[in-house]
């Protein structure tokens, strides 16, 4: 036998992992990234075509321009289900597509321009992914970072200016309120974010 269900082993395929691929993000998807830290990204309405299996690599792409900004592996199917589950022969419904981030590079990604994609999903060969790949450089060493928040409550008391702390940051997010970060043991280096980039909060500076 020949067809794909020949190589499985309870459910495995020996042909799962071994694949690459580039992944472009929908609109908007770069910027909600930035903001807000994600394990996995998940991707809907992938229908037709091949797509990724569980184990393969993925290159995360942003566009216009083309760039790459986070490397993952497949950690979900793509597989489409029946509309119907008991009419098999139904319309198809694409599952979604899970991507486990192992590498994130949204703060400075690299161009990608040479690439040509075939749409949100496109296989890539070998050695063109480890080429994109490579373009990141080693991983950066991680630290510790003091991250803080500071708003001026009116309350009247302690417990009620906490709840309105957090309603606070809820409402407005890392969209509108400013996060201070700073070096653990270098305070003087603090600097404000908005946005998911540096942002000047000295009115001063901007005369």
């Amino acid at each position: 036998m020949t067809t794909d269900t020949a190589h499985r082993v309870n459910g495995a395929s020996q042909a799962d992992g071994t694949g690459t691929w580039a992944v472009l993000l929908p609109a908007g998807r770069y910027d909600a990234e930035r903001l807000v830290h994600h394990d996995t990204l998940e991707l809907t309405g992938l229908d037709g075509g091949s797509l990724p299996r569980p184990g393969d690599q993925v290159a995360v792409l942003a566009d216009e321009p083309p760039r790459l900004v986070a490397v993952g592996r497949v950690a979900g199917p793509a597989a489409g289900r029946p509309e119907d589950p008991d009419d098999p022969q139904s319309d198809r419904v694409p599952d979604t597509l899970v991507i486990a981030y192992t590498r994130r590079a949204f703060d400075e990604p690299v161009p990608a321009d040479a690439l040509l994609l075939g749409g949100p999903v496109t296989p890539l060969d070998a050695a063109t992914f480890r080429e994109l790949v490579d373009r990141l450089g080693p991983a950066p060493q991680r630290r510790t970072w003091l991250v803080s928040l500071d708003l001026p409550i009116e309350a009247d008391s302690p417990a009620e200016a906490v709840r309105l702390f957090w309603a606070y940051v809820q409402e407005l997010g890392p969209r509108e309120l400013p996060a201070f970060v700073s070096p653990s043991g270098d305070e003087l280096a603090m600097q404000a974010f908005v946005l998911g980039a540096e942002a000047n909060q000295d009115p001063e500076e901007d005369d």
